[in-house]
């Protein structure tokens, strides 16, 4: 899996990816790395839940460890050394849960402290001595690991779409453009383009409602784009590589094939889901499916 029984493990959560950012870069310190061997552990292994899993995968390669109806059970691996939150999709009951768990839960932000976790302020301007400061804390948590579960598995997947990237896909360096998918939709080879988004609901089966709507969309000749939790949840099940084209209609899989793309984008995190609206916009100003985007084949829908 992502998390490692050798490493110290450190997660990052939320949605403010600046104090995130800061963790990564400052993770690959020769002083920190040598503090973690000096405790025990070969190295330190960041990966993320949520939102800022998400937009770090893009941005730094950060693996990631689940969606939001995930960060309990990533606890209860026992093999994380501290979990780092900000806002939004935080589970409140966490600050109970690592009363019976070794992993130190650390809140930055005044607008969510937890009961329970240990608080650290970020401010921008300090803002590589605080992410020491929580990574030295999960270094020293590292020794405190009272067994762990880790499962084997995992899945890969292809993420970090852009509206800017779709285009030099579609058209390479010196001719990059919306064209191809413009004429693959009115030739009726692609139906249209459907963003599937949203976090997990606890009253449904854990991702399954993502993972149906997806390939029956696929299958259908639907282009998907994905952010967030949604994205995280197919990714799981393998639909956000290559070889989820095996799920894909002939006209879809022909354009996808051609191009080099899956069939299901992944274009960032929930708070990405502008990044949907302006692939759409792209779409208009190439022109032949509209003047505006309520004009085109496109729909939106979280089903969570």
């Amino acid at each position: 899996g992502v998390l490692k029984e050798d490493e110290v493990n450190l997660v990052i959560h939320g949605h403010e990816p600046t104090l995130s950012e800061m963790i990564v870069t400052v993770a690959d310190d020769p002083e920190l790395i040598n503090y973690a061997k000096s405790k025990g552990a070969k190295g330190i292994n960041i990966t993320g839940i949520c939102c800022t899993a998400i937009e770090i995968l893009m941005r730094q390669g950060v693996p990631v460890v689940g969606n939001f109806l995930q960060q309990e059970l990533a606890i209860l691996t026992g093999a994380i050394d501290a979990m780092v939150v900000d806002i939004q999709c935080i589970i409140q009951a966490l600050g109970k849960l690592v009363e019976t768990n070794h992993t130190e839960l650390i809140t930055t932000s005044p607008k969510a402290k937890i009961p329970g976790a240990t608080h650290i302020p970020f401010d921008e301007h300090n803002a590589q001595e605080i992410a020491k400061q929580i990574i030295m804390k999960a270094i020293d948590n590292f020794a405190n690991r009272n067994g762990t579960r880790i499962p084997n598995v995992s899945s890969p997947l292809v993420a970090g779409f852009s509206h800017e990237y779709i285009n030099y896909m579609l058209g390479g360096k010196y001719r990059a453009s919306f064209r191809p998918l413009n004429d693959a939709i009115i030739d009726g080879r692609i139906q249209g383009v459907v963003g599937v988004v949203g976090c997990n609901n606890p009253r449904v089966t854990h991702d399954k409602s993502h993972n149906y709507l997806v390939k029956e969309l696929i299958s259908r000749d639907y282009l998907v784009a994905q952010t967030g939790c949604g994205a995280i949840a197919c990714s799981k099940y393998g639909l956000l590589r290559p070889e989820a084209m095996e799920h894909a209609g002939e006209g879809l899989r022909s354009i996808c094939e051609t191009v080099g793309i899956p069939p299901v984008l992944h274009l960032g995190s929930c708070v990405d889901n502008s990044r949907i609206l302006t692939v759409l916009a792209q779409v208009v100003h190439e022109g032949g499916l509209g003047e505006d985007i309520s004009d085109l084949p496109a729909a939106g829908i979280a089903p969570e």
